[in-house]
């Protein structure tokens, strides 16, 4: 099998309560991404599920380049990302997209949101006018359910759901291959965010996405997810195809998490 996304023993440490001017030795370190490893088929949804704290999202930021990684590999499309530097990895990038957690911090309140969705292209599309680029903001805002006349409007004016809409077609502008989403319904209500959640499915099925998507929440991967990774202290305990990991859990750990939750309805099932 081809696959998009490959990620090789990924590992990640952090020196913590060190402070400016103490001993490094003195330190204590934790390891955030522990030895990590998975991949990601094209067209497919992998899951990261776990609790807060467990590396989840340190390792959705190694993934595009946000956070360095004191070793491992990340191949997109057989291509390693952690080779590259300046304008190969700029390419690179454009095919990566983040859809952030936090629909409020993650918009520039001094941009109107035409300028946010279509900043991407300015940036890695200069040769376009700016007049176009507002016509391709245009046409993604109308796609996620919005329309061409929020273009003019700031972020204040709109929202959770609807910003994180905003956030949504600012990632596709550039029509990349991969999403990362990082918990990207857990700041909005529950019926705002099963909103998204269908959004999501209907644009993967229309844009030929690939997601890696974090969350800490089962009834959410349930809905999505075609592959399950359950994370805990940055490493993965388990990690499979979606029904098996529901309904056959092997480690602890992931039947603690499915009994804090009630009956889980797969994709297809809701």
């Amino acid at each position: 099998m081809s696959y998009l996304l490959e990620v090789r023993n990924l590992r990640k440490t952090y020196v913590r309560g060190g402070g400016l001017f103490a001993n490094e030795d003195m330190a204590e370190r934790f390891t955030a991404v522990d030895d990590v490893s998975f991949e990601v088929g094209r067209g497919e949804t992998f899951a990261i599920v776990g609790e807060s704290g467990c590396g989840k999202t340190t390792l959705a930021r190694i993934l595009l380049r946000l956070i360095e990684p004191d070793s491992g590999k990340i191949l997109l499309e057989e291509q390693e990302l952690l080779q590259l530097s300046g304008e190969p990895l700029r390419r690179e990038r454009r095919k990566m997209q983040m859809i952030f957690q936090d629909p409020f911090a993650s918009l520039n309140p001094r941009m109107r949101v035409g300028e946010i969705v279509a900043e991407p292209l300015a940036i890695h599309e200069p040769q376009l006018s700016a007049a176009e680029r507002l016509a391709s903001a245009g046409e993604l805002l109308c796609r996620v359910g919005l329309d061409e006349s929020v273009l003019q409007r700031y972020p204040h004016e709109f929202s959770g759901g609807q910003r994180q809409r905003i956030g949504i077609a600012r990632a596709l502008i550039l029509r990349p291959k991969l999403i990362v989403a990082d918990e990207p319904v857990s700041a909005l209500d529950v019926s705002v965010g099963a909103q998204v959640l269908l959004l999501l499915q209907d644009l993967q099925r229309e844009f030929g996405l690939t997601y890696v998507l974090i969350s800490h929440s089962l009834p959410v991967v349930a809905q999505l997810a075609s592959h399950i990774a359950v994370m805990r202290a940055g490493q993965f305990v388990e990690c499979g195809p979606t029904e098996l990991i529901l309904r056959q859990p092997t480690s602890a750990y992931t039947r603690e998490l499915l009994a804090a939750v009630p009956e889980i309805p797969l994709a297809g099932q809701v």
